[in-house]
């Protein structure tokens, strides 16, 4: 069994931070039909190191507690966030990051777009096509672009894989 050194959970608790942060400051592009969160691109962190799991089904409660489809979003929206995360991580000796990216579009994409369907009574498909459109620009585009470069860099890893060292 692994046991949470103080480092690893440090490095949770900045990363759920930095997530809901993003999302304070993006906030009226966060939620509804169109939702650009920026922070989503976060989630190919998973790829690289299984804590970010964690961090970012955090981050994403925290910030799914102010969300405007209320209580089913914290639920939902936060449940959506773990499955993307864990698929991205189960599937990254298989996959490549932009292939992996595209958890979290088809996720989000149908839950978010079910929520503001059941809850706003938008338009299920336009709904799940609008959802998914702003994660692929978020977590496809930006995100791959983003984390391959940052990739690349030997400090950057070190610190993201800070606590992976037996695995």
């Amino acid at each position: 069994m692994e046991l949470l050194n103080s480092r690893r959970i440090m490095n949770i608790g900045v990363m759920a931070a930095i997530y809901a942060l993003l999302n304070v400051v993006c906030a009226p592009l966060a939620f509804d039909q169109i939702q650009l969160r920026f922070s989503e691109m976060l989630m190919l962190l998973c790829f690289f190191n299984k804590d970010y799991i964690f961090s970012l089904t955090i981050g994403c409660f925290i910030t799914n507690l102010n969300s405007p489809l209320g209580f089913s979003d914290v639920g939902f929206g936060t449940a959506a966030t773990l499955a993307a995360a864990l698929l991205i991580y189960f599937f990254r000796d298989k996959l490549n990051l932009f292939v992996v990216s595209l958890f979290p579009v088809v996720i989000n994409g149908f839950v978010v777009g079910a929520e503001l369907h059941f809850i706003n009574r938008l338009p299920f498909w336009q709904s799940v096509l609008t959802v998914s459109v702003g994660e692929f620009i978020c977590v496809s585009m930006l995100g791959v672009v983003i984390i391959s470069a940052l990739s690349k860099k030997r400090g950057f890893m070190k610190v993201i894989t800070a606590g992976t060292e037996n695995e």
